[in-house]
């Protein structure tokens, strides 16, 4: 059986992938187990090696994962090219971790005891990884979790199977032991089922998730039925402050890339803009006219910085939110009508309150809203009112205030003038509350995904009272 993936601009099918069914992951999870021994007794130093090729090997499919992108979700060849350079890095990072995977001796009160805590592979791990940064967070999923010795299954997205599938190709050529490196692939109808029968899998030990809250919480309740530890990084509703004493050209093009890279298909994607009321006017301004002359248009001619959104229900959501909060008083900036059905331009909405949806609801597309705060206090306030905690920012020209005021959001992850889009291999990645929990990232990722077990020798003989 096969599944196709239709192009959302052009209604033409984009890929077509083996629609799997829950019945096949039972011998997609023993395949890994048993290929996962020999891979996590193989020394580091011949894990980075592999893992080295497989970084040059995804840049050597460059021209397949643009014509991926773009033909699966409309991606900008922009985006794509910048997911193909920062997923190479991770791998590459991911290599650098293999001999860093350390333990320790630790001093113990019993006579001639040798006691230590080492770091072991887990076994076998589910990554499931989503559509809108595809190779990114599809390498995310497993490079890691490869380097500290553990075979590991990408469950890719229906909506991109062609994109994740060339990932898996590229680790296969280099040369990753049979059953090491699995993609699965399902038609959209199947994917709970198939995440399902993975995660019930005995020989799955550990899942990490990025996509959305909603289906992050039914993952981690199916996990948690088999006391199977998980990796989330969800949903996001990012706050850049403004406070009075910004540079506000600066903070201008922070936002507006924040908030529209990808057409805001970013789970970091700057959705809350909060000014302090004394430069709100002006920033406002500033940003009404950088976000105007950033056209939207089709991302196979390579002409306009804003591409496709992922389909149709992505425009209708965005539309809802700012109909929403037009209704209750915000006012329209600068946006207007989807000329196609999948091209809709920036929408700035200014005067935005936390009585309305925009808010509070991720809109994971090209809208953001301004909101305007009496002071640094009540910006505060208002970016720590919702349920995410992801990314944050905040701008200000006095370094340890920013700092200060960094310290006081809730948030994984806060960038003091700088976009709260921002991304580095080596970085400890995840958020708090509806944004998940767990890390990504450098030395973090070995937290995640190993097991950290006390071993001890003893010495001397032993002496007990019994």
């Amino acid at each position: 059986m096969e599944f196709n993936r239709l192009n959302p601009i052009t209604g033409a099918i984009a890929s077509t992938a083996v629609a799997m069914q829950p019945a096949d992951m039972p011998a997609i999870a023993a395949r890994a187990a048993a290929a996962q021994g020999a891979w996590g007794a193989m020394g580091p130093n011949a894990r980075r090696a592999i893992l080295t090729k497989a970084a040059a090997s995804l840049e050597a499919r460059k021209d397949d994962f643009v014509a991926a992108m773009m033909g699966e979700i409309g991606a900008t060849a922009g985006w794509a090219l910048f997911n193909l350079g920062l997923a190479a890095s991770m791998v590459r990072e991911a290599a650098a971790l293999t001999t860093q995977i350390s333990g320790e001796v630790i001093p113990s009160d019993k006579p001639g005891c040798l006691a230590m805590a080492q770091r072991e592979p887990v076994g076998v791990i589910l990554g499931i990884a989503p559509w809108n940064a595809p190779i990114i967070l599809g390498v995310r999923a497993i490079a890691v979790p490869l380097a500290c010795g553990n075979a590991v299954i990408l469950k890719a997205s229906e909506t991109c199977p062609r994109t994740h599938a060339l990932i898996i190709e590229a680790f296969a050529e280099a040369g990753f032991p049979e059953g090491v490196v699995q993609v699965v692939t399902n038609a959209p109808a199947d994917a709970a089922a198939v995440v399902g029968a993975l995660i019930d899998a005995p020989e799955v030990r550990r899942i990490n998730f990025t996509g959305s809250t909603a289906v992050g919480r039914i993952i981690a309740m199916r996990a948690a039925q088999h006391l199977k530890p998980c990796l989330l990084e969800l949903g996001g509703k990012a706050p850049l402050i403004v406070l009075e004493d910004a540079d506000l050209d600066e903070a201008v093009k922070a936002a507006a890339f924040g908030a529209f890279m990808n057409q805001g298909q970013i789970c970091m994607s700057t959705e809350r803009i909060i000014v302090v009321e004394a430069v709100a006017d002006a920033f406002a301004e500033k940003f009404r006219a950088k976000v105007a002359g950033m056209a939207v248009g089709d991302p196979r001619e390579g002409k306009t910085p804003l591409g496709a959104v992922v389909d149709a229900r992505t425009v209708a959501h965005c539309q809802a939110l700012v109909a929403d909060a037009l209704t209750h008083g915000a006012q329209l900036l600068t946006g207007g009508d989807t000329t196609d059905n999948v091209l809709m331009p920036a929408h700035v909405v200014d005067g935005v309150t936390p009585a309305m949806k925009l808010f509070r609801d991720e809109s994971f597309g090209p809208v953001v809203g301004i909101v305007r705060a009496r002071d640094e206090a009540q910006a505060i306030a208002l970016a720590n009112d919702s349920e995410y905690g992801l990314s944050a920012a905040v701008f200000t020209r006095d370094i340890a205030r920013g700092l200060g005021v960094a310290r006081q959001i809730r948030s994984g992850i806060c960038h003091v003038n700088g976009p709260t889009v921002h991304d580095e291999a080596q970085m400890p990645f995840g958020g708090v509350g509806a944004s998940g929990y767990g890390r990504f990232g450098g030395k973090a990722g070995i937290d995640s995904f190993t097991e950290l077990r006390w071993i001890t020798v003893e010495t001397q003989p032993g002496h007990f009272p019994i």
